[in-house]
């Protein structure tokens, strides 16, 4: 799509963490305009809590259509009670097949504490190797940081953190002002 038919809005570093017993999702809160950078204290991880099911989620892309997705998944969790795998599938077919949702420009990194997905409006649903997730603006340099951390002696936090700073560091469109979740608390 052409520059002058969409705003070019940017600005999103989510990564997921799995390890020793705990994921951590954690996001920036950059939110950009082309060069300008018109918020950044954003909130793109939240917890989501259906029938007292604990699953945290942060999403990149479009706010609007990323709640939209999130209101979705919460519906299929209360359907699937602790079957977080079921309901990302579930979103992830309703995405690729509804003409409204079709149109939604979003990705979602969600876990439930002991399982952690990407979900794409492709019709995806994948469980990351190694335990790490990345999506967004800054997703592969927080990705390839996860990775070169996930063996050493840091915990999840510690991790997703420091792979937040290195992106952080690289990509214009990611700043250090985290929002950061984890399950189990």
């Amino acid at each position: 799509m052409p520059e002058r038919d969409f705003p070019g809005w940017h600005g999103t570093t989510i990564i997921g963490v799995r390890k020793g017993g705990r994921v951590v999702i954690a996001g920036d809160g950059q939110v950009s305009q082309g060069q300008t950078v018109m918020k950044g204290t954003a909130r793109k991880v939240r917890r989501l809590s259906p029938g007292g099911q604990d699953v945290i989620a942060g999403f990149a892309g479009s706010t609007a259509d990323a709640f939209a997705l999130l209101e979705r998944l919460e519906a299929k969790l209360e359907a699937s009670p602790g079957q977080l795998q079921r309901a990302a599938v579930e979103l992830a077919k309703d995405w690729r097949t509804d003409k409204y949702l079709q149109k939604l420009e979003a990705m979602l990194i969600v876990s439930d504490g002991v399982d952690l997905y990407v979900v794409t409006g492709a019709g995806d649903v994948l469980e990351p190797e190694h335990g790490i997730a990345a999506i967004g603006s800054g997703g592969n340099y927080a990705l390839a940081a996860g990775r070169a951390l996930i063996d050493s002696d840091m915990d999840a936090e510690a991790i997703a953190r420091r792979a937040m700073e290195i992106a952080a560091g690289i990509c214009v469109y990611t700043n250090g002002n985290l929002t950061v979740d984890s399950l189990p608390d």
